[in-house]
C-alpha cells in the first residue's frame, strides 16, 4: 500500500471507481433485500387488507420464482454485455429497469402488473449485478491479486450493508405504511443508485465503456439475437397472460426448474464428452459438479430465510420487543431478513483469520471439507427449529425471536464455509476455456436453489403440525449430505490435483 500513488488513496486506499461501485451495488442490493424481505409477507396478505390474497403455496412459488430468475438472468446479462452495450451501459439500464419494476409494484389494484413489475426488477438485476462485479475486476487489471483481493472484500461488505439496511428501512416502512409504500422505497433506493453511478462514473475511466473483442458487424448480429429472444419471451409470456395456455405459479416454477436442470445436464455432459479435456482437467470438472449440486442443495435450505422462516417470524414469533414503538406494537417481520446480512458483516473477518491462521498450521480444511462443514451447519440450524416448532405445538401461542436469530447464526456459519469457498475454487479448477461459463454454471445452482426454497416454503407455510417432520427431513439432507462430504473429501481432493 505504501508504494501506491497516493492520488489513488480516495476510497480505504483505492482507486476512486471502487467507490462507484460500490455504492451502486449497495442500492442495487437494499433494493432486492428490500423487496424480497417482503414479498411472500404482501403476496400471501388478504386483499381486503392490500395485498394479494393468494395461498400460501403459491406464495412461495411466486417467491421461488423471483429470486431464481433475478439469479438466472444474470447469463444474458453477462452476455449481453460482452456482446452488446458493455457493462457501464448494462449497469444504466438494469438500475432503470429495477427502479421502473419496483414502482409498478407500488401502483395498486393489478395483479397483473404487480407480476410484470417483478419480471421487469428480476431483468434489471441480470443485467447489473454481474457487470457492476465484473467491473470490480476490470479496475485491477495488471495489478496484484492481493489488491483485487481486498477490493472485493470492500465489495462484499458494500453488498451485506445494502442488504441490512434494505430489509430494516423498506421492510420497516412496508410494514408500518404498507408494502406497496415498502417496494416505492426499494425503488427510490435503486434511483439513489443510478444516480451515484451517473455522477461518479467518471473515476472508472474506460472500464466497462464498450464490448471488448467484438467488432460492430457482430454487434449487429447479436443484436438481433437478442430481438429475437425477447420477442420470443414476450410471446410466452402473453400466451400466459392472455389464459390461452393454463399455468398456475406453481406450474410455472416446476417447468423453470426442469429447465435449469435440463441446461445442467447439458452443459456439464457437453464439457465432459466434447471439451476436449485430458483426464486431470475431466476429474476437476466432476468436482465442480459436486460443488454445483452441494451448492443448490445448501440455497435450497439457506434463502428459505425469505419464505419459510419470514412466514414463522410473521406468525409464529413473539416479536413485542420495542412494543409501542410502532403502531402495531410489533418490529416488523421484515427486520429478521436484516440478520444473516449483519452477521456476515461481524463474522466474515473472523473466517478470514480462520483460515489463514489454520493455513499456517497446515490445518486449513480442504474445499470439499469446508462444503461438508457448511452442509452439516445448514442442517443444525433446521435442527434448532425443530426444537422451536415442537415447543409451539406442546405451549401453543408463539416462541421467541431467540430461535430465528439462533437458526440464522448456525446458516450463516454455513454460508461462510461454502459460499465463498465455491467461488474462489469454481474459477480455479475450471479449465481455462470454461471459466465465466463455469461460474455462470455456480449461479445456475444457486437459482435452483432459490426456486426450491420457494417452492418449500409456500408448501410448509404456517401449518405448526406439520412443521416437526419438515424441519426435521432438512436437518437429516444438510447433516447427511454435509457428513457425506466430508467423508468423500479425501477422494475429492484428490481429484482436484493440488489445488485447494
Amino acid at each position: 500500500m505504501s508504494a501506491m500513488n497516493p492520488a489513488e488513496r480516495t476510497f480505504f486506499g483505492h482507486p476512486r471507481g471502487l467507490a462507484t461501485l460500490y455504492g451502486t451495488e449497495f442500492f442495487e442490493r437494499f433494493s432486492y433485500y428490500g423487496l424480497r424481505a417482503q414479498l411472500i409477507l404482501f403476496v400471501t396478505l388478504a386483499v381486503a387488507n392490500g395485498g394479494l390474497g393468494v395461498s400460501e403455496s403459491t406464495g412461495g412459488a411466486i417467491y421461488g420464482l423471483y429470486t431464481s430468475s433475478a439469479y438466472l438472468l444474470s447469463l444474458p446479462g453477462g452476455w449481453i454485455a460482452d456482446r452488446i452495450l458493455g457493462q457501464r451501459r448494462c449497469v444504466i439500464v438494469g438500475g432503470v429497469l429495477i427502479s421502473l419494476g419496483n414502482f409498478m409494484l407500488w401502483v395498486p389494484g393489478s395483479a397483473l402488473l404487480f407480476y410484470f413489475g417483478l419480471m421487469v426488477v428480476a431483468f434489471g438485476t441480470g443485467m447489473l449485478k454481474p457487470n457492476a462485479s465484473a467491473m470490480v475486476g476490470e479496475l485491477y487489471q495488471g495489478q496484484p491479486g492481493a489488491r483485487r483481493d481486498a477490493a472485493f472484500s470492500i465489495f462484499y461488505m458494500g453488498i451485506n450493508m445494502g442488504a441490512t439496511l434494505g430489509a430494516l428501512i423498506a421492510g420497516g416502512v412496508g410494514e408500518t405504511l404498507g408494502y406497496r409504500w415498502g417496494f416505492f422505497t426499494a425503488g427510490a433506493a435503486m434511483l439513489l443508485g443510478l444516480l451515484w453511478f451517473r455522477s461518479s462514473s467518471q473515476w472508472l475511466g474506460d472500464v466497462g465503456l464498450v464490448p471488448t473483442g467484438t467488432s460492430p458487424a457482430e454487434r449487429q448480429r447479436n443484436v438481433r439475437w437478442l430481438l429475437a429472444g425477447v420477442l420470443l419471451l414476450i410471446a410466452g409470456v402473453a400466451t400466459v397472460a392472455s389464459g390461452t395456455v393454463q399455468a398456475s405459479a406453481a406450474d410455472l416454477a416446476t417447468w423453470s426448474f426442469t429447465f435449469m436442470v435440463t441446461l445442467a445436464v447439458l452443459f456439464f455432459g457437453g464439457v465432459l464428452l466434447f471439451g476436449g479435456l485430458d483426464a486431470a482437467a475431466r476429474k476437476r470438472v466432476w468436482v465442480i459438479i459436486v460443488f454445483f449440486l452441494c451448492g443448490a442443495l445448501f440455497f435450497a435450505g439457506y434463502e428459505q430465510a425469505g419464505s419459510t422462516l419470514n412466514l414463522f417470524a410473521r406468525d409464529l414469533t413473539d416479536r413485542s420487543l420495542f412494543g409501542g414503538f410502532f403502531t402495531v406494537h410489533e418490529h416488523p417481520a421484515a427486520w429478521y431478513q436484516s440478520v444473516p446480512s449483519i452477521y456476515v458483516i461481524l463474522l466474515s473477518p473472523f473466517f478470514a483469520w480462520l483460515w489463514i491462521a489454520l493455513g499456517r498450521r497446515n490445518l486449513d480444511p480442504s474445499a470439499p471439507l469446508k462444503f461438508g462443514i457448511g452442509l452439516a451447519l445448514l442442517g443444525v440450524g433446521f435442527a434448532v427449529l425443530i426444537l422451536a416448532a415442537n415447543l409451539i405445538i406442546a405451549q401453543g401461542g408463539k416462541v421467541g425471536p431467540q430461535w430465528l436469530l439462533l437458526t440464522y447464526l448456525f446458516h450463516t456459519f454455513g454460508e461462510l464455509c461454502l459460499s465463498p469457498i465455491g467461488l474462489s475454487n469454481v474459477t480455479k479448477l475450471a479449465p481455462p476455456r470454461f471459466v465465466s461459463q463455469m461460474m455462470g454454471m455456480w449461479f445456475l445452482g444457486t437459482a435452483m436453489g432459490n426456486l426450491a426454497a420457494g417452492l418449500i416454503g409456500g408448501r410448509i407455510g404456517s401449518a405448526v403440525a406439520t412443521m416437526p417432520a419438515e424441519f426435521t427431513h432438512m436437518a437429516l439432507y444438510g447433516v447427511g449430505a454435509g457428513v457425506l462430504m466430508m467423508l468423500l473429501s479425501p477422494v475429492f481432493r484428490r481429484w482436484m490435483g493440488g489445488v485447494r
